[in-house]
């Protein structure tokens, strides 16, 4: 394998640490470097390896870094979520495009060997068919965050033919995980709902009961990105971001599969704003393409991903909230 050094920006975040993490495992500890806006990074990032502070918006510090590290190959991970970035639409946009511009730009200078960038469901739309969502398919998204992931997605493919910029992407669904507290994505609920079930023994879900959104567990979603990254270039048949699926569930049957196993767990319904944001978005997706040009296959199922995070969360302190 050829030696890789590793700046990952975002870090801190959901996918951050655990990418960091796993990332660490496969190239040595010393071989990551995380790095995030936040002064208090997460624990297990210090723990584990280096870690800088690095605004994801100050390209001379990013560059100072890759040149002083020699780094070889960049994740980018910083972003405004779906529902934090409906209440600060320009902030997102300055945010998650200028950061991937920026970085774009220098990884050609650089002449860097691979860059990851993730995409998301967000781009799709109230236009695009919502059951098995094709990968090449109508996308009108309606939000500033799936607007700022799609035209990301034209950047990278850009670069790529342009420059023959190695770039790398997958379309997440919502991601739970239990390592790092909700972010502000319109999915979260299915990560806030097992703290609160531990916690409290009910939940009150943003969204309503029969809302089904494509989903998947943080262990595939960690497990599929490496998969990506490692593939050889001449298997990737698009060069815009892949669409990834595992899971497609309802909070109500999230809710049934966690009172499997707390018999006295209850929820309610309270749909709020990100009700309309989760209307735009599939139920599910056809992610046929991944499973032929490299071979992706999930491992979880709903109920082994409940027993698996209640299992966690119980061995955690609360999250704050």
């Amino acid at each position: 394998m050829t030696k890789e050094k590793v700046l990952i920006i975002g870090a801190s975040g959901q996918i951050g640490v655990e990418l960091t993490l796993a990332l660490r495992h496969i190239y040595g500890n010393s071989n990551v470097i995380a790095t995030d806006i936040r002064e208090t990074p997460h624990p297990l990032l210090t723990e584990s390896g280096p870690y800088k502070q690095l605004d994801a918006l100050n390209g001379a510090d990013i560059t100072a870094c890759i040149k002083n590290e020699g780094i070889t190959q960049v994740h980018l991970l910083a972003a405004l979520l779906s529902a934090t970035g409906e209440k600060m639409p320009m902030k997102a946009w300055d945010i998650n495009m200028t950061s991937l511009l920026q970085l774009l730009d220098i990884a050609v200078q650089q002449k860097l060997s691979k860059v990851y960038w993730p995409s998301s469901i967000a781009v799709f739309g109230n236009t695009t068919p919502v059951d098995n969502t094709p990968q090449a398919t109508v996308i009108e998204p309606k939000t500033v965050y799936g607007i700022s992931k799609y035209a990301g997605e034209l950047w990278c493919q850009y670069y790529y033919n342009r420059y023959g910029l190695d770039v790398r992407s997958l379309r997440y669904p919502g991601l739970i995980s239990w390592k790092t507290p909700p972010g502000g994505g319109t999915t979260d609920y299915a990560v806030d709902i097992f703290h609160q079930a531990i916690q409290t023994g009910t939940y009150t879900s943003f969204l309503s009961e029969n809302t089904f959104l494509p989903m998947m567990y943080m262990d595939d979603a960690i497990r599929g990105t490496i998969e990506l990254m490692e593939a050889p270039a001449s298997c990737l048949s698009t060069r815009m971001a892949y669409n990834i699926g595992a899971l497609s569930f309802s909070p109500k049957q999230l809710a049934e599969a966690i009172a499997k196993k707390m018999p006295n767990f209850s929820i309610n319904y309270a749909p709020d704003f990100r009700q309309q944001i989760a209307d735009s978005w599939p139920n599910s997706i056809d992610d046929s393409l991944a499973r032929v040009d490299w071979k992706w296959q999930p491992k979880f199922d709903l109920d082994a991903m409940t027993e698996d995070m209640l299992h966690n969360i119980k061995n955690l302190a609360p999250v704050a909230h």
